[in-house]
């Protein structure tokens, strides 16, 4: 067991954040234990939020926003996962960003999501599409998007240009980071975890 392992295991927050059965002593609230944050749409998007309208797919003129899928003014996006390690631990948190790519990336990735074959298509070029809580925000950060093996959304991954995202994707993220990050998104978990 690695240092920085036997230190997150012997933190008593994470102990109390990973038990399922956990309940915060002032409040009664159960442990949520790690859970991925998903984007509804691109920020530029410019008709609102899809869930909020109750629609698989919401659509304003030639626009469109789907759960997958986005397209509007001239932009094309894919809904993307990108994977943050968690350091000591082998769980890994994720974002669940939009990707902004090219026209004919678009096309390409389309065609082999409908045939559910990646073979010709194993990823792009693409622009992270959402500011991502708790992460210092870059003006645009330059990302590689992988299909895999298709059975899941795509992965997106900062370029090395992109010092802070790719860092942080390549040596994985604190369990105090991951907790920001939360706390940024509106659910500071940490009052309810107690002291470490």
């Amino acid at each position: 067991m690695t240092p920085e392992a036997a230190a997150l295991a012997a933190d008593r927050r994470w102990q109390r954040f990973t038990a399922r059965d956990y309940l915060c002593p002032c409040c009664g609230q159960p442990s949520t234990g790690l859970y991925d944050l998903g984007f509804d749409h691109p920020d530029p998007w410019p008709h609102g939020s899809r869930a909020a309208a109750g629609e698989d797919t919401l659509v304003v003129g030639a626009d469109r926003l789907g759960t997958d899928l986005c397209t509007f003014d001239g932009g094309f996006y894919i809904r993307c996962t990108l994977p943050l390690p968690i350091r000591g631990s082998d769980q890994v948190f994720a974002f669940g960003p939009w990707a902004s790519v090219s026209d004919a990336s678009f096309a390409r990735y389309v065609a082999a999501w409908r045939a559910e074959d990646y073979s010709d298509f194993p990823g792009c070029f693409a622009w992270l599409a959402n500011a991502l809580p708790g992460i210092a925000s870059e003006a645009s950060v330059p990302c590689n998007l992988e299909t895999g093996d298709g059975t899941a959304r795509p992965q997106l991954f900062a370029q090395s240009a992109s010092q802070g995202l790719a860092g942080l994707q390549r040596e994985g993220i604190s369990f105090d980071r991951l907790l920001d990050i939360y706390a940024a998104a509106g659910n500071d978990l940490r009052p309810h975890l107690g002291g470490a």
